[in-house]
C-alpha cells in the first residue's frame, strides 16, 4: 500500500511533476500509437478494436494483436519482439500510476496514489502453429497487480465517481486474472466468436475513448451497469461467450450469454476461481452498432444501442415482503425477479487531424439506465470532446473535456429517507459507503495527454465534483491529478 500523505495544500506535491511533464513533452519526440491520445490501452479487447474501426473489417489481424502493437518504451526488445511477432506472439507489460490530490472541499485535503502493473498476452495460433485448422484463432490473456489508495473514499467522501480510474476489484494478490478467452473469426471477420473468462462491460457499452478520461465512472465502461453482478467491467470477468456479426462494414449486432456471480469478487479475490458456488443464473446483453465514415476525410462515427437482462433475483432496495421499508421493519426484503438495463452512446469525428481512428476533433455523448428497484444508480448521462494535437504541432498529444451527470434511483432515495427517519445507518449499496441521502452527482473533467517518449505518456488532469457521493454532506471537491503510463 502507498502511505497516505496529509498536506495542507496537497497540490503542491504535484507541481514539480507537472513541470517535468512540460519539459519532457517539449524536448522528447513522440511516436505514433494505434490509439493516439489513449493512455490505458492495455486490456482494450481486440474485438473492441474491430467494433470501433470498420475500415479494416476485411483484415482483422491488426485488431486481434495487442492494442499498442510494436510501440514499446524499450523498442523492439533488442530484437526479440520482431521474432515473437513473426510467430504470432504479442506480449506487452504496462506500468500505470495515478497521483491525485484533493485541494478543495470533500472530507479533507490529501493526496493518494493508485497504480497497477499489467501483462497482456495475445497469441495468433494460426501463425504460431502454421496449421490451416488454427487460422483465425486467437487467445487473449491479461493479468494485473494493483496497489495504492483511493483518493475518492479516503479524502473526498465519494464512492460514485472515483477520480482515479486505476483502483479497486483487483484484490490483494500478486496476479489478478482479468480475462482469458479464445476468439475465432470467420468469413473475413464478418462473424466473430469469443468464449472464456470475459469482462462483460468491456465488450458491451464500451469505447476506447472512455479511458482517455481519468474518472472511473466513465473509464472502461460507464456506470451503472458495470457495478452490477451480471455486467461487471474490467478487471472483473464472467464465464460466457460473445458472438458478433457484421453484415456490412458499417454495421454489427453483438450478443452474449454470461454466468452471473453472486459474490463481491467474480472468480474469487484473485479472479482465478471460476467454479464459484451460486452460478445458476445468466445475463444476456445485446448491442447493435452503426460505424459510418463521412466525406473524403473519412470522419468516422460510432453509434451504439444496447439492452441487457439478468434473470437473477435481487433484493428490492426499499420494500420488504409486506411492502414496507425493510430498513425500518427489519423484515426480509422483497426479491425482484430479473434486472434490466439499456444504453445509447455515440461519438463522431468532426474534423480530421491525421490517419488514425482518433486523430481529430471528436464529440461523444451517451446515456445508460439500470432498473432502479435493485440498482442504487438509475441514470448516467455524459457529453464530452477530445482532440489530438496536430493543430498545435503535437500530433500524438490529446486534450479533452467531459461532463457527467449521475442520478440515483427513486427506491434508493426512499430507502435512505426511511433509514434517516428510523435513526439507523444508511445501508451500503453497489458503490460503497453512503454518507447522506443520495440524489445526483455532477463531474467536470479536463485533461491534457502528452506522449513524451515511445510508449510513454503523462497526463495532467483536473476534476471538479459537485455533490460528491450524490448528497449534500460534502458540497464539492476539486482534484488535481497526474497520470503516468508506460508500455514496456
Amino acid at each position: 500500500m502507498i502511505k497516505r500523505l496529509h498536506l495542507h495544500f496537497p497540490f503542491r506535491a504535484l507541481w514539480p511533476t507537472c513541470l517535468l511533464v512540460l519539459s519532457l513533452f517539449v524536448v522528447l519526440p513522440a511516436h505514433a500509437q494505434l490509439l493516439t491520445g489513449g493512455n490505458s490501452a492495455v486490456g482494450l479487447w481486440p474485438s473492441l478494436q474491430v467494433d470501433n474501426e470498420a475500415d479494416q473489417v476485411e483484415d482483422p489481424g491488426p485488431f486481434f494483436s495487442a492494442p499498442y502493437g510494436k510501440d514499446h518504451f524499450f523498442g523492439n526488445w533488442w530484437g526479440a519482439q520482431p521474432w515473437l511477432l513473426s510467430h504470432g506472439i504479442h506480449i506487452l507489460a504496462d506500468v500505470h500510476e495515478e497521483l491525485a490530490g484533493n485541494f478543495r472541499g470533500g472530507r479533507r485535503k490529501g493526496v493518494d496514489n493508485a497504480g497497477q502493473v499489467g501483462v497482456e498476452l495475445d497469441v495468433d495460433w494460426g501463425k504460431l502453429t502454421n496449421a490451416d485448422i488454427m487460422k483465425g484463432f486467437w487467445t487473449h490473456m491479461m493479468v494485473v497487480n494493483g496497489h495504492g489508495r483511493n483518493l475518492s473514499t479516503d479524502y473526498i467522501g465519494d464512492s460514485l465517481g472515483g477520480v482515479q480510474q486505476i483502483y479497486g476489484a483487483r484484490g490483494n494478490v500478486v496476479a489478478h486474472l482479468v480475462y482469458l478467452y479464445g476468439e475465432h473469426a470467420f468469413l473475413h471477420n464478418h462473424v466473430d466468436i469469443s468464449a472464456g473468462w470475459i469482462p462483460v462491460g468491456s465488450f458491451f457499452a464500451a469505447s476506447p475513448l472512455f479511458c482517455m478520461y481519468m474518472n472511473v465512472a466513465m473509464c472502461g465502461n460507464p456506470a451503472p451497469t458495470k457495478y452490477t453482478e451480471g455486467a461487471r467491467d474490467w478487471p472483473s470477468g464472467n464465464l460466457g461467450f460473445v458472438a458478433r456479426v457484421m453484415p456490412t462494414k458499417q454495421t454489427y449486432i453483438m450478443a452474449g450469454l454470461f454466468a452471473v456471480s453472486p459474490h463481491a469478487y467474480n472468480g474469487g479475490i484473485s479472479g482465478w476461481a471460476w467454479a464459484q458456488d451460486g452460478l445458476g443464473k445468466f445475463s444476456s446483453p445485446v448491442e447493435i452498432g452503426w460505424l459510418p465514415s463521412f466525406g473524403r476525410n473519412h470522419l468516422v462515427g460510432h453509434y451504439k444501442a444496447g439492452f441487457g437482462y439478468d434473470n437473477s433475483k435481487y433484493k428490492n432496495l426499499l420494500n420488504d415482503v409486506n411492502g414496507n421499508a425493510w430498513v425500518q421493519t427489519g423484515a426480509q426484503p422483497q426479491y425482484e425477479a430479473g434486472r434490466a438495463s439499456a444504453w445509447f452512446m455515440a461519438d463522431q469525428m468532426l474534423m480530421r487531424n491525421g490517419d488514425g481512428p482518433t486523430n481529430g476533433l471528436i464529440a461523444l455523448a451517451g446515456w445508460m439506465w439500470s432498473d432502479g428497484k435493485t440498482t442504487a444508480m438509475s441514470h448516467h448521462v455524459w457529453a464530452g470532446m477530445t482532440e489530438t494535437g496536430a493543430a498545435w504541432g503535437r500530433p500524438n498529444d490529446s486534450v479533452g473535456a467531459m461532463f457527467q451527470w449521475m442520478t440515483m434511483s427513486r427506491a434508493s432515495v426512499l430507502q435512505q429517507e426511511a433509514a434517516l427517519a428510523a435513526g439507523v445507518p444508511f445501508p451500503d449499496n453497489q458503490w460503497g459507503k453512503v454518507w447522506g441521502i443520495q440524489t445526483h452527482e455532477n463531474i467536470y473533467e479536463v485533461f491534457y495527454n502528452a506522449h513524451v517518449a515511445n510508449g510513454m505518456s503523462l497526463q495532467p488532469d483536473f476534476q471538479y465534483i459537485n455533490r460528491p457521493g450524490g448528497s449534500t454532506v460534502f458540497h464539492d471537491a476539486a482534484v488535481m491529478a497526474l497520470q503516468f503510463n508506460v508500455v514496456m
